[in-house]
């Protein structure tokens, strides 16, 4: 198993050759004949300073959404550090160097985990963690689909934030398109970016609300500037309102953790739920991030999370470089630690939560959450209500 703590080298890199390209766009309706054919398209300094009253005032920031229009990584400094305040040496959403590829997360100035650059979006390969930090580019909404299915980014909340600015590129190339193929490449890209990951609740969810936003422009309407326009401000609006909403809860769940007298408080994990995961900001690991930055005397339990080895490859890995104290163990070794009240609280994120409290993540998720009740440990599921499912 690789080190988690080793330094990444920050690269970037091409999608893998031996990988099929997804087809840039849709093509008009088909003839009937073929109407069913399936349409396929860091280093701590990032975890230095979450204030807690910084979430509260970011909704208010002039500027931002739009900031967050072409470099999220930006916008990001700016929500988390509104005096303006940056890293000595470092200069994020910048290719490359101390800046920080893919707008970095982790390691060298990292700040998310993708970023935009003129018509492409550069997404952090998390398959390649925690050896290196690569970036993935992604220059249509096949591409987008292609890397949310090849598990280039995992997180139900950056999902969901990418297959929105995959939308957006696809909708960026048919400003002077015609509006019956505009419409067709639209809805034809919306439907293979859900297909991508369809147990993930944030990718629908926010397909649904970019298309919505289309429909009110008018789907067929000549005027392809103002649809373009309209699907990346509905794009920049769902990542800005992820990245307050997951401050608030994270800033909320470090006030509701329980608090033992004499020694640190014990977190077991499960699965990826840090910033890569997230987008902008973490869900359960937001909360460990936010309870440690109040000074909370703390140590986290990493589950590896099989098959994916998510924990592993990059939860220990976001923790290394938060410098937050933590343990990396098998999946089995949960249930040991549960039953010598080892373990004070279990959190974890989700992909889908019905209206009835279904929820559905990461294999091994029920397994634990049985194993929490037998030895009457809390569980909480962190999840956006992007995320919740109440049809």
């Amino acid at each position: 198993m690789p080190d988690p703590s080793s330094d990444p080298t920050i690269s970037q890199a091409a999608p893998d050759a031996a990988e099929p390209a997804a087809p840039a766009t849709v093509e008009p309706p088909p003839p009937a004949a073929q109407a069913n054919q399936a349409t396929d398209l860091g280093r701590r300094r990032f975890f230095r300073s979450f204030a807690g009253d910084v979430f509260q005032t970011a909704a208010t920031m002039a500027g931002a959404a739009q900031a967050l229009q072409r470099a999220s990584a930006e916008a990001a400094s700016l929500i988390l550090n509104p005096d303006g305040a940056a890293d000595a040496g470092s200069t994020p959403g910048t290719p490359g160097g101390d800046g920080g590829a893919a707008g970095s997360v982790g390691s060298g100035g990292f700040r998310t985990p993708f970023r935009e650059d003129a018509d492409t979006l550069y997404i952090v390969d998390q398959r390649r963690l925690p050896g290196e930090i690569v970036e993935y580019p992604c220059r249509s909404a096949g591409e987008v689909a292609f890397a949310i299915r090849s598990m280039v980014v995992r997180g139900a909340p950056a999902i969901g934030q990418v297959a929105a600015i995959g939308l957006a590129l696809s909708a960026e190339k048919l400003r002077d398109g015609r509006p019956y193929a505009r419409r067709a490449t639209l809805r034809g890209s919306a439907n293979a970016l859900t297909n991508a990951r369809p147990t993930v609740r944030n990718v629908g969810w926010a397909m649904d609300r970019v298309m919505a936003r289309y429909a009110e422009v008018g789907e067929l309407s000549e005027d392809g500037d103002a649809i373009a326009d309209a699907i990346r401000a509905e794009t920049d609006a769902i990542i800005f309102e992820a990245t307050t909403d997951h401050g608030r809860m994270a800033s909320f769940g470090a006030e509701i953790l329980p608090a033992p007298d004499d020694r640190p408080l014990r977190i077991l994990t499960h699965g990826t739920t840090g910033t890569l995961a997230g987008g902008q900001y973490g869900t359960a690991l937001g909360i460990v991030q936010a309870a440690h930055h109040a000074g909370r005397d703390l140590h986290v339990w990493v589950d590896e999370t099989r098959p994916s080895m998510a924990g592993a490859r990059v939860t220990a890995w976001e923790l290394v470089h938060a410098d937050i104290p933590h343990t990396l163990l098998p999946d089995a070794a949960a249930g040991h630690l549960l039953a010598r009240g080892e373990v004070d609280i279990v959190l974890v994120g989700a992909d889908r939560v019905a209206a009835n409290g279904d929820t559905a993540n990461d294999a091994g998720t029920y397994a634990l959450g049985v194993l929490a009740a037998r030895h009457d440990v809390p569980l909480f599921v962190c999840a956006p209500l992007s995320t919740v499912d109440l049809e």
